[in-house]
């Protein structure tokens, strides 16, 4: 938290100050107390007597006049308020890895289904945009506030080939570093990365990654897939061999390191739905100062209405 006006801060002296006079005050109406009756009379002289009840009142008008201090000096805070102008870029593996069935149904339908998630809740005006690629960029669908073209692209994924990560990274950088038309400065951008494989073909990923980095450019990474995932591959034969297909939690980290972005790891569908959603929160949302005067103030005039309502029903007297 910061103020706009901290000057205004000094007027929290006067809490303590007030604190200070209030038992000296309350010092000297003991001392009256002792002197009308002798304390071991006190019971019976005042049977009844109001206890922590006495001090409760002027407790809420301490903190009501610390309240008020802070409004004075304007106080900040940091919220996140939706990008409107904000661009995301899918960058999607769809290699032959993605037909391992260690997440239900299959790692490329629940990557489908948590995809099409992401564009139905993420805000209307983010502009999505999506790109495919296995050993070489298949798809492309530039980012746009209108998600029916990139959905139809998602619908389509199909598992196939071979892992281009730096390739399918490119592409969606491409996107994304445009600038708009009219713009002096390029919008808020992001890629999320999905991918469960080494990369195998292609340009090297980390390269493209700075690249992303100096750009401003962050690229949230997805592991997607267990340890234990494995597919079918043909022998020119005609048989068939099983082979492992982990996820490279590594390369992916790394990737998310050197744009200065996160990494996730998704293991089943519904976890994969759950990251999609954080990330949403994340790419969708921009950090901005606002003014909070009015959450103070208006604690104040509670703890004010309070602290005079309690005072009335014990005392029949404000403080």
């Amino acid at each position: 938290m910061s103020f706009a006006a901290p000057g205004f801060l000094v007027a929290l002296l006067v809490v303590p100050l007030a604190a200070l006079l209030y038992v000296r005050a309350d010092r000297r109406r003991r001392a009256r107390s002792a002197a009308f009756a002798s304390p071991k009379l006190l019971p019976s002289v005042a049977p009844v007597r109001p206890g922590y009840r006495r001090h409760l009142p002027l407790l809420l008008y301490g903190a009501a006049l610390a309240a008020v201090a802070i409004a004075l000096a304007r106080p900040e805070a940091t919220v996140a308020v939706p990008e409107e102008r904000a661009a995301v870029v899918l960058a999607t593996d769809i290699s032959g890895s993605m037909q391992a069935s260690d997440v239900r149904p299959s790692r490329v339908a629940a990557l489908r289904q948590a995809a099409l998630d992401f564009l139905d809740r993420a805000p209307s005006k983010l502009r999505v945009g999506a790109v495919a690629f296995n050993h070489s960029v298949r798809m492309i669908e530039a980012p746009s506030a209108d998600r029916g073209d990139t959905k139809a692209l998602i619908e389509r994924l199909e598992p196939s080939g071979g892992t281009a990560t730096g390739e399918g990274l490119a592409a969606a950088l491409g996107l994304l570093e445009r600038k708009g038309s009219g713009d002096s400065r390029r919008p808020p951008a992001a890629v999320i990365l999905l991918s469960d494989g080494e990369s195998t073909h292609g340009r090297d990923p980390i390269p493209v990654a700075r690249r992303a980095a100096r750009a401003h450019i962050p690229i949230y990474t997805v592991a997607f897939g267990t340890d234990s995932g494995t597919i079918q591959v043909r022998r020119p034969d005609g048989s068939s061999v099983t082979r492992p297909v982990p996820p490279d939690r590594d390369a992916m980290r790394q990737i998310a390191s050197i744009s200065r972005a996160r990494t996730f790891s998704a293991d089943a569908g519904d976890e994969l739905a759950t990251v999609y959603e954080r990330l949403g929160s994340q790419v969708a949302t921009h950090d901005e100062r606002r003014e909070i005067t009015a959450g103070f103030a208006g604690s104040a005039a509670l703890l004010l209405l309070a602290g005079g309502l309690l005072s009335l029903r014990w005392f029949g007297r404000l403080p």
